[in-house]
């Protein structure tokens, strides 16, 4: 059975009133929501908190699922969705006060390879917070995430050409400050 027919069966099992099928759900997605969440804020509590909003929100929309995407694309679009409101709230003025910056020719897997202790992860997701949502969210679910240009245009609804200006941008300033520092 593939993800999709598992996922299928327990949205079935969920809206023919099956309580546990939700808890199946939530419990083989709840990770995987977190780290994106901790990734887009910086913070445990502030991914702790989207994450509680986004079991809520597929709790009372799950019945809409049309299966035209996968579940986890779905899943990662409210994540997504949910994490730049939470930012935004918290003052998005800071974010979006850095400069650009030089470019730097080293290419998003180069990058990754060099942030793989846990030193350098910390590093990044202090930096992470210091570049526009947009840019932070397509970095995010390219370079950490591993999805294709392809993928994030289903996620978050823009372009393929837009979506690789975004990253290229992003990890512009996150090279700058990485090296910077």
């Amino acid at each position: 059975m593939t993800e999709k027919d598992n996922d299928y069966n327990l949205i079935e099992r969920f809206n023919n009133g099956d309580e546990s099928a939700f808890n199946e759900l939530a419990r083989k997605y709840q990770q995987r929501i977190y780290w994106h969440a901790r990734r887009m804020t910086g913070n445990h509590l502030d991914a702790d908190e989207i994450v509680q909003e986004v079991l809520l929100v597929m709790y009372r929309k799950i019945k809409t699922f049309n299966f035209r995407s996968s579940l986890y694309t779905w899943i990662y679009t409210i994540t997504t969705t949910r994490s730049i409101n939470y930012i935004k709230r918290r003052s998005l003025k800071q974010i979006f006060s850095l400069h650009d910056v030089e470019s730097d020719q080293r290419s998003g897997t180069d990058l990754v390879t060099e942030i793989e202790n846990k030193e350098e992860v910390k590093r990044l997701e202090k930096f992470l917070q210091y570049i526009p949502a947009k840019q932070r969210e397509v970095f995010i679910l390219r370079a950490i995430d591993g999805l294709s240009y392809k993928e994030i245009a289903e996620i978050t609804g823009r372009s393929e050409g837009g979506l690789k200006s975004n990253y290229f941008h992003a990890l512009r300033k996150l090279t700058e400050m990485m090296s910077n520092e």
